[in-house]
C-alpha cells in the first residue's frame, strides 16, 4: 500500500482529498494540530463521508493522524512520514502554508538520505499558485545544494480544487458532509513521476485555463448572486436562485464569462455549457446553500482588477464585447454595506468622504476614461 501524508484533517481534508487518496489505495496520514481530531482518527481508524442527497455513507479506512504540535516525538513522526510518503497534500488554508514549511523541509532533507523515489507535494488551497508558494516557503529553509538535489525528484504541482462543503451539523464523530461534485486539476508540467493511480485527479496541460474556468464561472457567479440577493434582503444563495430576476442575471453573467472562456481557451462550447449548468444546479441545491452575507464578504478583494468581476469584464472589453451584466454586478458590489464586514464598511466610508467615482478608481484600478469605469458609473447613477 502506498503512503499519503495530508496536512489538514478538516472537512476538505477528510471529505475531499483524503477520501480520493484512500479510494485510490493509499494509507492517509493526516497531520493536524487539533488534539481531539487527531485522537478520534487514531481511535476509530476510519471516518464516514456523507454525499448530499444520497442515503448511504462512504466509510474511509486506512487512516491515521499525527498532532504536529503535541511534542518533539510527534514532530519526529511527521518527518518520518514525509520520508516514506508517495505523495504529500495540504488543505489548511493559504495563510497556514508557511507554518508547515519547517516540517516538510526537515522531512525532505532526511529523504535525500533514505528515499529518492519521485514525490509530488500538492497544496490544495483556494489560491493561485499555492504549491509554488509552499515550495518557496520550504526552500527558504534549505541550502542551495540541497534544493538542487531535491529538484531532481520532488515536484510541487500547482492545483485547482473545487468541492462545496456545507455547514456541518452535529452527527457522529468525524462525519463530514460534502456535495457530489468534485474537481481536482494539477499542472502537468510540474509533476514528477506518475500520478495516474489517483482517482479524481486530473493532470492537465494548461492549468490556468481550468483555474479561470472555475473563478469566472463559480466565483463570479456566486458573487453576482450574492450582491444582487443582498440588495433584495435575501439571506441565502439557494433562496436567491428561486428569484427569477436574480437567476436571469446570473445566467447573463455566465453568458458573458462563457464567451470569454471559450474564445480565450477554446473550451468546447457544449462541454462548457454543461459545466455552467452543473454550477447553476449546485447553487440551487438547498443542501449546499450558503449565507449571502458570507459569499459577498470582502468586496475590496472581489472588486480588484485581477479578481472575479473586473478581470473578466476587462478582458471582454479588450475583445470588443460589452460586459453589461458584469458592470451591473460591480455596481451592486459597491452597494454592499454589511456592517459586520470590514471591507464593506471601508468602501462605504470612502464613498461618503470621496464620492463614488473616486471609489471606482481606488478599488477597481480603472481610470475614469475607461469604458468599464463608465459602465459601472452609469449603473450606479441609475438608482
Amino acid at each position: 500500500m502506498k503512503n499519503a501524508v495530508h496536512f489538514g484533517a478538516g472537512n476538505i481534508g477528510r471529505g475531499f482529498i483524503g477520501l480520493l487518496l484512500s479510494k485510490s489505495g493509499y494509507h492517509v496520514t493526516f497531520i493536524d494540530i487539533i488534539d481531539e481530531l487527531v485522537d478520534n482518527i487514531n481511535t476509530l481508524k476510519k471516518y464516514p463521508v456523507q454525499i448530499t442527497g444520497k442515503p448511504e455513507k462512504i466509510i474511509v479506512e486506512n487512516v491515521s493522524a499525527i498532532d504536529s504540535d503535541r511534542n518533539d516525538v510527534a514532530v519526529e513522526a511527521v518527518v518520518d512520514a514525509i520520508v516514506d510518503a508517495d505523495i504529500i497534500t495540504t488543505a489548511i488554508g493559504p495563510n497556514a502554508l508557511k507554518f508547515i514549511a519547517e516540517n516538510i523541509a526537515q522531512g525532505l532533507k532526511r529523504r535525500l538520505e533514505k528515499n529518492r523515489k519521485p514525490l509530488n507535494i500538492i497544496a490544495c488551497e483556494n489560491m493561485f499558485g499555492s504549491s509554488t508558494a509552499l515550495k518557496n516557503f520550504v526552500y527558504a529553509k534549505l541550502s542551495d545544494d540541497i534544493k538542487s538535489e531535491l529538484d531532481k525528484f520532488v515536484g510541487f504541482p500547482d492545483a485547482a480544487v473545487d468541492r462545496i462543503v456545507p455547514n456541518q451539523i452535529g452527527g457522529e464523530k468525524l462525519l463530514v458532509t460534502v456535495e457530489d461534485f468534485e474537481e481536482w486539476d494539477i499542472d502537468a508540467a510540474q509533476v514528477v513521476g506518475d500520478l495516474s493511480d489517483i482517482q479524481g485527479l486530473n493532470v492537465v496541460e494548461n492549468l490556468n485555463a481550468y483555474i479561470d474556468r472555475k473563478i469566472f464561472t463559480i466565483n463570479t457567479g456566486h458573487a453576482a448572486i450574492a450582491y444582487l440577493a443582498y440588495q433584495k434582503g435575501i439571506a441565502d444563495i439557494s433562496t436567491a436562485m428561486k428569484d427569477a430576476e436574480i437567476l436571469e442575471t446570473a445566467r447573463d453573467v455566465w453568458a458573458e464569462t462563457s464567451a470569454l472562456l471559450i474564445e480565450k481557451y477554446k473550451f468546447a462550447p457544449a462541454a462548457h455549457r454543461r459545466y455552467v449548468q452543473v454550477t447553476e444546479n449546485r447553487f440551487a441545491n438547498p443542501y449546499l446553500s450558503d449565507e449571502v452575507s458570507r459569499v459577498a464578504r470582502s468586496p475590496k478583494r472581489k472588486l480588484s482588477a485581477n479578481d472575479r468581476i473586473i478581470s473578466p469584464a476587462s478582458q471582454l472589453i479588450e475583445r470588443g464585447i460589452l460586459p453589461n451584466t458584469l458592470a451591473k454586478v460591480a455596481a451592486a458590489a459597491f452597494k454592499f454595506d454589511f456592517a459586520e464586514d470590514k471591507e464593506a464598511v471601508e468602501i462605504q466610508n470612502f464613498i461618503k468622504e470621496n464620492g463614488i467615482d473616486a471609489a471606482i478608481s481606488k478599488y477597481t484600478g480603472l481610470t475614469p476614461d475607461s469604458k468599464l469605469f463608465k459602465m459601472i458609473q452609469e449603473d450606479l447613477n441609475e438608482d
